[in-house]
């Protein structure tokens, strides 16, 4: 993501409720730093986080990004597993245990709130992994967290872990106890749960369970599992639930990372029977194969909404109702897409809708607009496009043949941008049923030194495909110009 991207999606995270934004790992690029640094001074209702190595330079760079957050917080991080100690750090015990003591208790003298994670702590010595904790407690860590760095640990091996902290870290009563599990074998959910079941405070996961390798413990499961189970549990989180399925939707569109169908919560079948014993059920009483309320996460029970007779005013309290407040211009823009689909398409259903927005709110200046496209393609012909676009108030154009007409048009936009981009990964999916349905197209577009992801949604494939090739070059056109700047800042402050 961009940057405006994650400001769009840490100010939902805000509506969300989440008690603490992780915002990214400033030492490592400059666009984490300006990402962290950007949240922290806009966000200002939630706990923004940076995160940092065990180290001088690390820690200050994360302060310098979290500086003007109203609630900062440094997390701090070292691995305590023997297995990470010889092959990754090649450092000893005693190493390890005075480096998380200094980077906790240095983090300390310039934010009051410091968390501090032991990576690989489930592999780790029972032992040693309390020694470490009780060291970065005494050093002064809000927070001790307790990661499942490579999703090894099983429910009830992590269960007993988390007494076994609780029982021998002495001063784990100065700390808030957190856990962080990745879900390697499918375990991360059960495991945060577990750990919140035997004293756990916070549970650090994702919207749609992303993260590294097989992703990490999913927010929407847990919280949904403490909402919906709290005769068992006795306990509640701060989120608004009804906001569940809006972050799950936007990290969907910003990230072309597509919720399977059957995904608990958020997925497209989460709420749908087809068996007939269930639709009678339902249809008598929802409670019968119901456990949730799909209005409870946000997911509306109206499907068929708006068709090509509806009006501005209609569109408008539409969206209201999708949660969605548009400025006028914002309305314009996709009042048109609007009516370009519904002129195509008998119904216009909520996905539909939430696509057509997406792709109307443009956060950041576009610099070519396609205007005109026209392709031709079979198994008997060479495929070809012929693309009109706009840029600076002057149209260019330009033709191309191709591997099928979307790699045609592809190769007619690289033509008249002079950029060329790498197509990486390539995903179409229907939005909606029925023949006329929306086909959403995410791309993620290599360029060299940077990628960035491009997406767009039609009712012809074709079409739909070059505008998100071309939202990615846009991008690019983008970091390219914000580079330049910087350049030529740096430059000036030289001379």
């Amino acid at each position: 993501m961009n940057l405006e991207e994650k400001l769009l999606l840490a100010r939902q995270l805000e509506k969300l409720r989440v008690d603490v934004i992780e915002a990214g790992f400033p030492i490592s690029s400059e666009g984490d730093f300006e990402s962290v640094k950007r949240i922290a001074e806009e966000v200002r209702t939630v706990t923004i986080a940076g995160l940092a190595r065990a180290g001088k330079l690390d820690i200050d760079r994360c302060w310098e990004a979290l500086q003007h957050a109203a609630k900062p917080r440094i997390h701090t991080f070292i691995a305590t597993s023997d297995i990470h100690l010889k092959y990754k750090l090649k450092k000893t015990r005693e190493q390890v245990l005075q480096d998380a003591y200094e980077a906790v208790k240095y983090a300390k003298t310039l934010c009051d709130e410091v968390e501090f994670s032991a990576e690989d702590a489930s592999r780790s010595d029972m032992e040693y992994l309390c020694q470490v904790l009780e060291a970065a407690i005494e050093a002064g860590a809000f927070v001790v967290n307790i990661p499942d760095t490579v999703g090894y640990a099983i429910p009830l091996e992590f269960c007993e872990r988390i007494k076994y902290i609780r029982s021998h870290v002495r001063n784990i009563g100065r700390a808030i106890l957190s856990v962080h599990c990745h879900n390697d074998l499918g375990l991360a959910v059960a495991n945060s749960l577990i750990a919140v079941q035997n004293g756990a405070r916070q549970v650090e996961c994702t919207i749609n369970g992303i993260g590294e390798r097989a992703g990490n413990a999913s927010l929407e499961e847990i919280v949904m599992a403490l909402h919906t189970r709290k005769d068992f549990f006795d306990l509640e989180t701060g989120v608004n639930t009804h906001e569940i399925y809006p972050a799950s939707s936007l990290l969907t569109n910003l990230t072309g990372m597509l919720v399977q169908a059957n995904k608990a919560v958020v997925g497209r079948n989460a709420f749908s029977h087809e068996a007939g014993i269930h639709q009678d059920g339902v249809i008598k009483e929802k409670s019968t194969y119901e456990i949730m309320l799909p209005e409870t996460v946000g997911i509306k029970e109206s499907k068929l909404v708006m068709g090509k007779h509806s009006g501005r005013h209609a569109l408008k309290l539409k969206y209201q109702e999708l949660g969605f407040e548009l400025s006028q211009a914002e309305l314009e823009k996709a009042y048109i897409l609007f009516k370009k689909v519904a002129d195509k398409k008998k119904e216009v259903f909520d996905e539909d809708l939430i696509v057509i927005v997406r792709d109307a709110l443009r956060i950041f200046p576009e610099a070519y607009k396609i205007k005109y496209i026209q392709s031709s393609g079979g198994n008997q012909i060479i495929a070809t496009a012929t693309i009109v676009l706009e840029k600076d108030g002057q149209q260019l154009r330009d033709s191309a043949i191709g591997d099928g007409p979307v790699d045609a048009a592809l190769r007619a936009i690289d033509r008249i941008t002079g950029i060329a981009g790498k197509l990486m990964d390539y995903t179409v999916h229907s939005v909606t049923r029925g023949k006329d349905a929306v086909g959403e197209v995410f791309m993620n577009v290599d360029f060299g030194k940077v990628s960035f992801i491009g997406k767009a949604a039609s009712t012809d494939i074709v079409d739909a495909s070059a505008r998100a090739y071309l939202n990615a070059i846009n991008k690019m056109v983008h970091y390219q110009m914000a580079v330049a700047e910087h350049q030529e800042q740096a430059n000036t402050a030289e001379a």
